[in-house]
């Protein structure tokens, strides 16, 4: 049987056995595109859920943080600018002066971008008017991070002053993806600092699904304390679905936890749970790697990110769904060998010191967290040379839990196979040679599922 697959950045023709099966990763839907997206976001603007309107929440004079997803998001639709020009046409309504508003970019443990760069999402006119008023958030400025309490549970809440400063903080998410993002993540992650961050992203607490989703529950905590301290009206939700990466479906405002329940339950009506998709799980499970990841966003794909963070972790969400226990997984891409240790500052020495000695992430957090996180060389070049936070760095190694399911993993295709075998992985030159080691090992009548994802490519 003659097929394609995802090789980085193109497809590859490959042959696979006759008794392969073919399974949709679960990312398309069926929603149509609206065809003006400003009429869209002005129509949500007007009828909110759970708030009233802007007009009747700004006050003249108010003190305004305009808070927005950072370029690592899924999202190139053109949502950015013509919400936040939308949002200050309504508080200009109300009296609120510019000089009162504030762009905040909320990057939470991202790495800060450049007035450039974000001037390719928001646009160059707001980047020219705001000026030193479009910021990015800084999850290690000690003097600009308020302390808000703790949770029931007893989780830590500790979020941007410009949010509990400001009479009001509009939030514009430009999208949702299942049980992901959105909601209270917005806020309590993307302006946060580590230390309320590290309660919700742990190798056990991140997911998508989209019921009983343990970070959700954790971040829907935090915001019953952010509600608590600032009041219920000081923060107006926007939330975006689209219906392709390119292409928004609708858009939502209002309270952050009436906007987040209507694009649950649409989503719901989208998706239904991977583990549902295939009747029986397989031996063998087969899928491409892009030369995508969204940490990569302006900047380049590494190793780490190409076989942890997207291979095992975006799209490894099939290996438990699809795979038996002690499945093999083979994952397909040329795995290039290229570095930006300005981006991400850590990488290289977790990949050299630590990956080909741990592949336990439950091991690597114990050992490597309070290092990494206090590390002054690796703080500095996150709050001013444009580099990831030191533990976003462990972050990544999270997805070698997947390991725990999966009995061994092949990579086809890869330009370096000494790269493979430093984390413990097995290089194949083919897809049809990964295929013949993995039957070497379930047999020749082994289940193969293979899992068509898309072609996907980093912002640029």
């Amino acid at each position: 049987m003659e097929d394609e697959i995802i090789f980085g950045d193109q497809m590859i023709p490959i042959r696979l056995p006759d008794n392969v099966l073919s399974a949709p990763p679960g990312l398309s839907t069926s929603l149509s595109p609206v065809d003006d997206i400003v009429g869209t976001i002005r129509k949500a603007l007007q009828k909110p859920l759970g708030r009233p309107p802007l007009s009747q929440i700004a006050k003249p004079n108010a003190r305004v943080t305009i808070a927005f997803d950072d370029p690592t998001v899924p999202c190139f639709a053109p949502v950015w600018e013509p919400a936040i020009k939308l949002v200050i046409a309504e508080l200009e309504k109300c009296g609120v002066k510019k000089s009162h508003i504030t762009l905040l970019c909320a990057n939470g443990l991202h790495r800060k971008f450049t007035r450039r760069e974000l001037a390719k999402i928001i646009g160059k006119e707001l980047i020219n008017e705001f000026g030193y008023r479009v910021i990015c958030h800084d999850a290690e400025d000690a003097d600009n991070m308020v302390y808000l309490g703790t949770t029931e549970s007893g989780y830590e809440v500790e979020i941007n002053k410009l949010v509990t400063d400001s009479d009001l903080t509009v939030y514009i998410n430009t999208v949702v993806w299942r049980g992901f993002n959105g909601g209270w993540k917005s806020i309590c992650v993307g302006l946060a600092s580590y230390r309320c961050i590290r309660w919700h992203h742990t190798p056990d607490s991140m997911s998508m699904s989209m019921e009983k989703n343990r970070m959700h529950e954790i971040l829907d905590e935090m915001g019953s304390v952010v509600h608590d301290k600032l009041g219920r009206e000081r923060i107006f939700k926007i939330e975006t679905v689209l219906a392709n990466p390119l292409q928004v479906h609708n858009v939502w405002a209002g309270g952050v936890n009436e906007t987040r329940q209507a694009v649950l339950k649409l989503m719901k009506s989208q998706f239904k749970p991977r583990r549902e998709i295939m009747a029986e799980k397989a031996d063998i499970v087969l899928y491409g790697m892009p030369n995508w990841s969204p940490y990569a966003a302006f900047s380049v794909m590494n190793p780490i990110l190409t076989l942890l963070s997207t291979g095992l972790g975006y799209f490894g969400g099939v290996i438990e769904a699809m795979g038996k226990p002690g499945c093999s997984v083979i994952l397909v891409g040329p795995c290039l060998d290229r570095w930006n240790h300005t981006h991400h500052p850590t990488h290289q020495e977790i990949w050299q010191r630590i990956l080909p000695h741990y592949k336990d992430p439950y091991e690597i957090v114990d050992l490597f967290e309070e290092d990494f996180s206090h590390r002054p060389e690796y703080i500095y070049k996150y709050r001013f040379c444009y580099g990831f936070h030191p533990m976003h760095g462990i972050m990544t190694t999270y997805p070698l839990k997947r390991l725990q399911h999966a009995g061994r993993v092949f990579v086809a295709g890869a330009e370096n196979p000494a790269l493979i075998q430093h984390l413990g992985f097995e290089p194949a030159q083919t897809v049809e040679a990964a295929i013949e080691k993995a039957q070497d090992i379930h047999g020749k009548n082994a289940s193969i599922v293979f899992v068509k994802y898309p072609l996907l490519a980093c912002r640029q």
